[in-house]
């Protein structure tokens, strides 16, 4: 096992890693911005080094100061966690270069899968249903309107590059196909720097339903089990939830069986998800995710399996120590993200100290935060304060139970999501779980009750 591990993130996702590197007996860095000197990843781990000003470019996003204090603390592996350069190929690859492993899969596949139209003709060249669209990417207004017209209106501009909804527009015309055009190339120029986009069929009402799949480097791959993530802003996941109810056992072993074998035909390796948009009895490959997501512990509440630790494992060289007979679900899991932001305000970011903070617990309750009472929530990052998972036998029980839970979490001081969530988990539509990705389209929140 590695001696050593730098985490090149902050927040939640980085004690996360810490535990489990904890667990594992292995020493753990973490790295930090000014803005996050009293941060808990800093205080909780063996070591910590400050790698710049607040700006996360300057810190979080800036290659020579992380690995720099990988060579200083002697750290033998870095996990990147999620987002700043969890998907970086270049950052990968240096690792590797400097003798340092990188706790993901290669720097190849990482490329390969953050090329959106790329990844989306290699999944079909493998025998993954795909969303039809254009053959890569489209250069000029007269190869999209061509291309547009074959797929058929409406059609969904996207960011070759791009993800979180970046780069994205619908466009239900002509006219508005070349005003959207402008619009996706510039944000993806400004967001990945890559202007490059494609073209897809636009599915009216569809699920967003990923596989939470876990390689190693001996050729193994198996899934553990499914996410539904069609509760949605601009497409950034606000809930999500283990199993997605909406699939027959017919159509959940078809997408788990292609996902696994899309993910073997790459030679993958590490933990990663294949995103689908599930119509009817129809599923489309839409993206993979070549790192953890920040749902992940829903899979863990019904799989009671530790996908840090197993990520931890596999980057190291050691084969799966689990093989999908071993895999057993157990129970409905679901997580909401809460957030410092005013949905009565258009989800205007809600920056400041939080003045009292009390986080629920009792059976099936999981809290993962960074946040504590005095803590300041900087302008800087991502403004996620929390992620609420519970867990019950039945989806009613854990719908039940996150209502308790979020009744339970007090936090002062700033503005946030909770009273959001709570009107979405009493939305008759969500307590059926007739939705789709449209579901927020229509969802009518009072702000006052």
């Amino acid at each position: 096992m590695f001696r050593k591990i730098l985490i090149a993130n902050r927040g939640e996702i980085a004690l996360r890693v810490m535990r489990a590197c904890k667990e594992l007996g292995v020493n753990t860095v973490a790295v930090h911005s000014e803005a996050d000197s009293e941060a808990l990843h800093a205080r909780f781990a063996d070591e910590a080094i400050c790698i710049g000003a607040s700006p996360a470019s300057e810190s979080y996003l800036n290659f020579n100061r992380i690995l720099a204090a990988a060579e200083i603390t002697g750290a033998d592996a870095i996990h990147p966690g999620y987002g700043f350069l969890a998907e970086n190929a270049e950052f990968a690859e240096i690792c590797e270069s400097c003798q340092i492993a990188w706790i993901g899969p290669s720097p190849e596949t990482i490329s390969k899968m953050g090329n959106k139209s790329l990844a989306k003709r290699m999944m079909a060249e493998n025998g993954v249903p795909v969303v039809p669209g254009s053959d890569g990417s489209v250069e000029g207004e007269g190869a999209a309107l061509e291309a547009a017209e074959t797929i058929g209106y409406p059609v969904l501009i996207k960011a070759a590059s791009g993800g979180g909804g970046k780069g994205m527009r619908v466009a239900v015309t002509p006219d508005a196909l070349i005003n959207n055009l402008l619009i996706a190339r510039a944000e993806a120029e400004t967001c990945f720097g890559d202007p490059s986009i494609y073209l897809e069929r636009y599915l009216e009402n569809p699920r967003h339903v990923e596989v939470q799949l876990i390689g190693d480097k001996h050729g193994n791959v198996i899934h553990l089990g499914e996410r539904d993530c069609s509760i949605q802003r601009r497409h950034q996941k606000l809930i999500e939830e283990s199993p997605c109810v909406a699939l027959s056992e017919e159509l959940r072993t078809r997408i788990h069986e292609t996902a696994v074998a899309g993910a073997k035909a790459m030679g993958y390796h590490s933990a990663g998800t294949m995103e689908f948009l599930v119509e009817g009895d129809e599923f489309f490959f839409m993206e993979m995710n070549t790192r953890i997501q920040v749902e992940h512990p829903v899979t863990e509440m019904v799989t009671r399996r530790d996908l840090i630790k197993e990520q931890i494992a596999v980057g190291f060289g050691n084969p799966l120590s689990i093989s999908q007979e071993h895999i057993r679900f157990n129970g409905h899991a679901i997580e909401c993200r809460v957030n410092a932001e005013d949905p009565a305000q258009g989800f205007m970011p809600s920056p400041g100290r939080v003045s009292f903070f009390h986080l629920p617990g009792g059976m099936g309750v999981r809290v993962d935060s960074h946040v504590y009472q005095g803590y300041e929530i900087s302008p800087f990052y991502d403004s996620m304060i929390a992620k609420i998972i519970c867990h019950g036998l039945t989806r009613d029980e854990a719908i039940g139970r996150m209502h308790r839970a979020l009744e339970e979490c007090v936090i002062d001081g700033v503005e946030t999501t909770l009273d959001f969530h709570r009107a979405i988990l009493r939305d008759p539509r969500f307590l059926s779980a007739d939705f789709s990705t449209r579901f927020l389209d229509d969802f009518v929140w009072d702000a006052k009750k």
